[in-house]
């Protein structure tokens, strides 16, 4: 069965600085996407941005919004991967606070 999840990863940049962090991470998946494995769409419209990934006929379809404290995220996942939730939820926390870490340049 279908399973839409949500996830938060608080964060402590300004709205500019997040987004652009997530359109690198975004771009890494892009270029990583070997041998027409995976297929990646993203479109920005100012702070939100939709992405569909597909790959051996399973598709997630997700939205994201850069707010000023946090990182919301959703996800649509299909029966297969919406049994694998919470290893997905937690992958995407952790990497997405590495992301988002407040680092001094």
């Amino acid at each position: 069965m279908a399973e839409t999840v949500r996830i938060d990863i608080p964060h402590k940049l300004t709205r500019e600085t997040a987004r652009q962090r997530i359109d690198e991470g975004f771009g890494r998946i892009r270029s990583e996407a070997t041998g027409g494995m995976l297929k990646f769409e993203d479109h920005w419209t100012g702070d939100h941005l939709d992405f569909r990934a597909r790959m051996m006929g399973q598709s997630i379809v997700g939205r994201l919004d850069i707010r000023d404290d946090h990182v919301h995220v959703e996800l649509d996942l299909p029966g297969f991967l919406a049994s694998l939730a919470g290893k997905l939820t937690g992958k995407i926390q952790r990497e997405g606070q590495v992301l988002l870490e407040n680092k001094k340049a």
